[in-house]
């Protein structure tokens, strides 16, 4: 049976998976879940995953959710994938691992809480917290920094020093993609000071071509649609001022 991928291309470790997926030829079926409209809360998809989470994997009997593991999964089972994505020697696979997992408690999360609380909460029920996000932001900085500081020391293109991709970049980068829903003044305040990780990006977009861009081409459309709700807003205020002069 053909691999079923079951995601939102507006979450960022979906895209990570269904880029790995069209870079190495991985034959699959690409599920929508909307969450947006809780999809992933229906009783139908918690049959697949429990946590009501996307992505998740359905490889003939078997089901598998969080995205570095399903990484991991498919860089190991499926023929034909480059060792350069999740190495067979056991020591830079523990290092990829070590990058993985600091990665959901540093850059993700403040990441993730900072874009919610600036933009994107609404789409999700929820209300937008300045406060919130600009804890968010200090703590996205600093892993940024760190991002820098420790795992790009050093000459290579990528993570780690590597010369290829690995699926920790593929992750990372993703990540910090979700910055482009917010403002061009923001995105360029949080990344400017950072001039190896914007290079970093670059490389894993090249590397990765054409299917990074296709992949995100959903966050730049809702970039789009966001910047017209806030003129909207902006222009609706502004004549609501007006006429109380």
């Amino acid at each position: 049976m053909k691999l079923k991928v079951y995601a939102d291309r507006m979450s960022q470790p979906s895209r990570a998976v269904l880029i790995f997926c069209k870079v190495n030829g991985i034959d699959f079926q690409e599920v929508k879940v909307d969450i947006s409209k809780r999809q992933q809360l229906s009783p139908e998809y918690k049959e697949i995953n429990p946590m009501g989470q996307v992505p998740t994997i359905v490889d003939g009997r078997f089901k598998l959710f969080e995205s570095h593991a399903i990484l991991i999964y498919l860089a190991c089972v499926f023929p034909g994938v480059p060792d350069h994505w999740y190495p067979a020697d056991l020591f830079r696979r523990a290092r990829i691992n070590s990058v993985l997992d600091w990665h959901h408690s540093n850059l993700r999360r403040g990441c993730f809480t900072y874009v919610i609380n600036m933009v994107l909460g609404p789409a999700l029920g929820l209300r937008l917290d300045p406060q919130a996000a600009a804890e968010a932001e200090k703590l996205l900085s600093s892993s940024l920094s760190k991002i820098e500081s420790v795992w790009l020391k050093g000459n290579g293109k990528f993570l780690l020093g590597g010369l290829q991709p690995s699926i920790a970049d593929l992750s990372l980068v993703c990540e910090i993609m979700q910055l482009e829903v917010l403002d061009d003044k923001d995105r360029v305040r949080i990344l400017a000071p950072h001039k190896k990780v914007q290079q970093w990006i670059e490389n894993t977009k090249i590397a990765t071509s054409p299917y990074f861009d296709e992949v995100h081409n959903v966050l730049f459309k809702a970039k789009a649609r966001y910047q017209e709700q806030r003129l909207k807003s902006w222009s609706s205020s502004g004549t609501s001022l007006k006429s109380k002069m």
